[in-house]
């Protein structure tokens, strides 16, 4: 049971106790999503955890909740670690100031408590995992110690402290932003009672069977079935389709959909932890709690060098017998250019990323973008926006209306309703400085068209089903050119005046502006094949693929096809990198070496992808290959000097040219001048200010 330290109101502290205090990552990430909650400090050598909120009763209640609950014993491995807070570093600061000026007996006592800890964390590695970059750290920090070096020691351990806290830092602050895209769900919704009357409910009150009100422009909170109204339905959150689709009593909905026009009375079927957001946003913060691929990946790197240093040291004082020669070798440690400068470097670009509008979760995800050859873009709401653009305005011979009156009117119509469609019309209309046609009121049948009179004509506005079947609208002569519009992949809208047909309206999906520089600049960067996946009919696909130069399209995809495709690839040699938007786009995106969501995509598509974009833009894409690739130059590079300089200074400690603390100043200040040099070649050290 959480036991309260002190309390304020809108402020908690608590006691963790041992088990929490291990668990603390994942402590920290379930209390950070919690809705009112601003701010979460942990100090893990305190084994307290302080939340900031917004005061209200139920905001501590959930706190609270959060860490009652447990989390599985095995759920973080022995050797992972938190790293030291700021109050450790000052700690281990103040104990070398000390230790300059103490006399013996107690610089004695201060360094063994001091050092303690290092050694018992080298103890237990070595028990867990062998020898690790921590059993290293144990023995060149204890070896001084016992020779009563006490300033070598103690300044080796302010050091490692210091390293440590800004690699934890800098991480903290790139895993926040992730954090703050998981706070969506409302704070209260809109149901309808059994008796009829419509009230506010808080979204934590609402139960399966909750009869719950969506109005226009409003996103629908639980997953249900329409028992009442109709509507027109935006999915592009859920499943990244373009266009708005009709829904009415009986059919489903998802959470994560918004009316754009209408109204649903939905029935709840999932409310709470049982909705997709809410499983989404459970596995981010498990991921968000584990190591990133490139630190553990860094780790194990780091860890084969240690033996480097072992066998140097112990040959040295095999040849000549001198301690304090064994000691300096010893503070030389190859791997502090991997262990401290390459998690510093990814987790700095992950920063920089994030403030520049690409969310990376994880560094593995940095370090394959830079080995992408193969871009593969979803379509639908990526190359392309989710909305139309008019490309042809075509009427049968008899009419008299010619184009510009004809958009006009159809204009004049549409701009009483927000379906994409109409939209595209009525931005022509307006970028062509068209008149508005005055008419009588516009009447609505939801999922086929719209209607109304002008100047004494019926009007009527829609798909070919409603006009053809409803209206009894003849298309006479027309097939040969709604077969060929149908063939470029074009949407049709149809006008018909007394219920004569007498206009044929094409509309396609608009390319992104930025599309053909974005593919441009990825060649430049060294991406061999573009390619695209599309459920369209080859004609329509491969009208896009030529417009942009794509080297594949794959069209005729279905959903579960997309993978397949990146599979294929990845069989091939290829190193891909996926773009999509859409829950179909799930799978893919999981396949591909690296998985890239837009900023709108349904939210299993965030949350299966590796990185997000935040702005609705491809020139992210880019930007992340650009990215990665100098973070990539930047720890070769790092490393490269790493090595050469700690090799001359362990040359200098092994012919007993430089003491334990001239090694340790020279080796720990290279290293901390690496990991500056990371942070500065980044701008992350200047964001961070």
């Amino acid at each position: 049971m959480t036991r309260i330290a002190h309390e304020l109101r809108g402020r908690l502290r608590v006691r963790l106790d041992r088990r929490s205090a291990e668990l603390w990552t994942r402590t920290a990430a379930r209390i950070e999503v919690v809705r009112g909650v601003s701010e979460v400090r942990l100090n893990p050598a305190c084994a307290s955890l302080t939340v900031a909120f917004d005061g209200k009763p139920e905001t501590r209640r959930a706190v609270l909740k959060a860490l009652d609950e447990p989390i599985a014993a095995d759920a973080v491995s022995p050797a992972e670690s938190c790293g030291p807070d700021l109050a450790q570093v000052l700690l281990s600061g103040t104990v070398l100031a000390l230790a300059m000026v103490l006399p013996t007996p107690l610089r004695a006592a201060v360094t063994a408590v001091n050092v303690a800890g290092v050694v018992l964390r080298g103890v237990k590695a070595l028990t867990h995992d062998g020898l690790t970059v921590e059993v290293l750290d144990a023995i060149a920090i204890l070896l001084p110690a016992v020779r009563r070096e006490y300033l070598t020691a103690n300044f080796t351990r302010f050091l490692l402290d210091l390293g440590g806290y800004i690699e934890a830092s800098t991480a903290r602050r790139s895993d926040h932003l992730l954090r703050d895209l998981l706070r969506a769900e409302p704070e209260t919704v809109t149901v309808e009672t059994p008796s009829g009357e419509v009230i506010e409910l808080p979204y934590d009150e609402v139960v399966v069977g909750t009869r719950v009100v969506v109005g226009t422009g409003i996103r629908v909170p639980v997953d249900g079935v329409v028992v009442d109204g109709a509507a027109w339905v935006n999915q592009a959150a859920v499943t990244g389709e373009s266009l708005p689709v009709p829904r009415e009593a009986g059919e489903a909905v998802l959470s994560g959909s918004v009316v754009e026009e209408g109204r649903l009375v939905v029935a709840a079927e999932r409310v709470g932890d049982a909705t997709t957001t809410a499983r989404i946003s459970r596995y981010i913060r498990e991921g968000l709690a584990d190591p990133s691929g490139m630190q553990s990946e860094s780790q194990r790197m780091a860890n084969r060098r240690v033996l480097i240093t072992l066998a140097s040291g112990a040959a040295v004082f095999l040849l000549t017998r001198d301690w304090r020669r064994l000691e300096s070798v010893f503070l030389v440690d190859y791997s502090c250019a991997v262990k401290f400068g390459t998690p510093i470097a990814i987790k700095a670009a992950m920063f920089r990323a994030a403030k520049e509008g690409c969310l990376i979760k994880s560094g593995r995800a940095l370090e394959a973008v830079a080995a992408v050859d193969t871009v593969v873009f979803d379509k639908t709401g990526t190359l392309t926006h989710n909305t139309l653009e008019v490309t042809d305005i075509h009427r049968p011979a008899a009419v008299s209306l010619d184009e510009e009156e004809l958009l006009a009117l159809v204009a004049s119509l549409a701009e009483h309703t927000s379906h994409p469609v109409a939209g595209a019309v009525v931005d022509l209309a307006k970028r062509h400085h068209l008149a508005h046609i005055g008419h009588e009121e516009v009447s609505f049948l939801v999922g086929h068209g719209i209607g109304s009179t002008v100047h004494g004509r019926t009007i009527r506005i829609g798909s070919r089903h409603y006009l053809e079947e409803h209206e009894g609208v003849r298309f006479d002569g027309v097939d040969d050119l709604i077969h060929r519009l149908a063939t470029e992949g074009k949407s049709l809208l149809f006008v018909s005046a007394d219920g004569e047909l007498i206009g044929v309206i094409g509309l396609r999906d608009r390319l992104r502006a930025e599309t053909p520089a974005v593919l441009r600049r990825l060649r430049m960067q060294g991406v061999k094949t573009v390619a695209m996946i599309t459920g369209d009919h080859e004609a329509k696909a491969r009208q896009i693929g030529e417009t942009l130069g794509l080297d594949l399209v794959f069209h005729d995809q279905k959903p579960e096809d997309k993978a397949k495709v990146v599979e294929a690839l990845k069989a091939e040699g290829r190193t891909v990198a996926f773009i999509g938007d859409g829950v179909n786009d799930g799978p893919a995106l999981m396949a591909a070496h690296v998985g890239i969501a837009m900023p709108r995509a349904a939210d299993i598509a965030r949350a299966t992808a590796d990185i997000v974009l935040l702005e609705d833009s491809l020139d992210g894409v880019p930007m992340l290959r650009s990215l990665s690739l100098e973070s990539m130059r930047l720890i070769r590079s790092n490393f490269a000097a790493s090595v050469a300089i700690n090799s001359a200074i362990m040359a200098g400690a092994a012919l007993g040219r430089l003491s334990p603390v001239a090694t340790a100043t020279l080796h720990n200040g290279t290293t901390i001048a690496i990991l500056l040099r990371a942070l500065a070649s980044t701008g992350a050290g200047r964001a961070a200010r």
